[in-house]
């Protein structure tokens, strides 16, 4: 627990969470100088996919630091939420660029007609509207304007975000029909939303939520 509380806690996670940026950083600039096999064939399907990869494994991240709090015992985890989920925002917007960059050309009308032809796209761009959503409301300001309440109802739309993300890589894959990777990430998301589902409604909860007992008249 006192590690988690220590002043250094915060800037090693993010310094972590920087690492696949770096690496990647790094590779392009090897391949700049004259190295082009590390990003293999076709660069820029590297770097859309390497972004997005990174995307769906922020937002498994995410999802995990409620269920480690609860089950490892470790309320110092919460600290750190609001960042990963940044960090899950940093890494779809890199993502997003790539595609838009390297395979379109920041030709707007042509992003704007892949998005609508092709239903993967669509399905990762509204993922991408919805996690813009979460972290633009991210700040405490924006808690305190919205009230706790609607605070926490809007930011469960990072489940709605993890179904299209995982959507979204299944669809890309099944051109390929290689779905290896994505049953992988079915099943890490199935047991942190499975774990969500079996806390609320388990009988436990249930009691918790709801007190102690009453008195009953007469005794």
């Amino acid at each position: 627990m006192k590690p988690l509380l220590h002043p250094a806690a915060k800037p090693a996670v993010f310094a972590l969470c920087l690492l696949p940026f770096g690496w990647l950083a790094w590779n392009v600039a090897q391949a700049q100088a004259g190295n082009a096999h590390i990003l293999g064939a076709n660069p820029a399907e590297y770097l859309i996919r390497t972004t997005g990869d990174w995307t769906l494994r922020f937002v498994c991240i995410v999802l995990a630091v409620t269920p480690l709090r609860v089950l490892a015992g470790l309320p110092a985890l919460a600290r750190f939420r609001r960042m990963l989920g940044l960090f899950a925002y940093f890494y779809v917007v890199l993502h997003l660029l790539c595609y838009a960059w390297f395979d379109m050309g920041f030709e707007v009308a042509d992003i704007a007609a892949d998005i609508a032809k092709r239903p993967f796209i669509l399905v990762g761009f509204l993922g991408f509207v919805l996690l813009s959503l979460l972290a633009a409301t991210s700040f405490n300001r924006a808690i305190k304007a919205m009230g706790a309440k609607r605070w926490q109802a809007l930011h469960k739309l990072v489940y709605a975000v993890a179904g299209l993300a995982l959507l979204h890589f299944f669809w890309m894959r099944a051109g390929k029909n290689d779905f290896a990777e994505v049953a992988v990430y079915a099943a890490i998301m199935a047991v942190l939303l499975g774990w969500r589902l079996w806390r609320r409604f388990s009988p436990a909860t249930a009691r918790r939520a709801s007190g102690p007992a009453r008195p009953r008249a007469g005794g």
